[in-house]
């Protein structure tokens, strides 16, 4: 039995197992150079970038899911998941970019934001012009 809510689901899914790679990620940069808890910066440029990927990641995940669902609960659940997938992508862009050369992060990371961006405007357009008001 399925429901349009899968697809946000799916999309949620995805982007937890993106944050889940980051920790991967971050716990092979910590064993490579040697990295002893607690110490998370001054050890290694590569375990550096890493361990910025993963806090930026978290950053935006947080303000993510409830967009995504928001926007799948009062606008529609199908248009939420394609724009939440595009922050998906977008994030995995990032995070190959950012580890390559952080300075080359810049277009992923502006179309994340802006897939956010979207989630929250057709979030709150859909609760502001739902009849319940």
């Amino acid at each position: 039995m399925g429901t349009t809510y899968h697809w946000p689901a799916l999309v949620t899914l995805a982007a937890l197992a993106l944050v889940f790679g980051c920790v991967v990620y971050v716990g092979r940069m910590r064993i490579k150079h040697r990295v002893r808890a607690p110490a998370t910066t001054g050890v290694a440029e590569d375990f550096d970038r890493a361990f910025r990927i993963h806090m930026n990641t978290l950053e935006n995940f947080i303000i993510f899911v409830p967009a995504l669902w928001l926007a799948a609960i009062y606008f529609s659940p199908r248009i939420a998941a394609l724009i939440g997938a595009v922050w998906v992508v977008a994030r995995i862009w990032y995070t190959i970019a950012y580890a390559r050369n952080p300075r080359s992060r810049g277009a992923p990371f502006g179309l994340a934001f802006a897939a956010w961006g979207a989630l929250m405007l057709i979030a709150a357009w859909g609760l502001l012009t739902s009849p319940l008001w």
